[in-house]
């Protein structure tokens, strides 16, 4: 059977102003999506500039990481700046930590 991982991530627009809750099995590529959409109205996310990573926690069921969001999305901006304080005080982007690895096929990804 396939391991799989899923990840509850938090990310901010650069002035750290807004936060942005989602759930992916791809994280790297999910915050390229987030990137590519920075600007744009059409997401919530884009609309913010929400695409640096500040927070994410691993999990291997989804309805666990679906269980997570929800439960992080209903929190106070205080409580979920408590939650990040706990791993990332300083509030560092953690994109750099989630690169692609060229020598396999580009639509899938690593995490190192």
């Amino acid at each position: 059977m396939k391991e799989h991982t899923y990840y509850v991530y938090i990310v901010t627009n650069p002035s750290k102003k807004s936060l942005y809750i989602g759930v992916t099995n791809n994280l790297v590529e999910r915050l390229d999506e987030h990137y590519q959409n920075r600007g744009s109205d059409a997401t919530w996310a884009g609309k913010y500039y929400c695409y640096k990573l500040i927070y994410y926690e691993t999990f291997r069921y989804i309805d666990k990481a679906i269980e997570r969001e929800k439960q992080l999305k209903g929190w106070s901006r205080i409580k979920k700046e408590t939650l990040i304080n706990k791993t990332n005080p300083r509030w560092n982007f953690l994109n750099d930590q989630f690169r692609r690895d060229p020598s396999v096929d580009p639509r899938s990804f690593r995490i190192e």
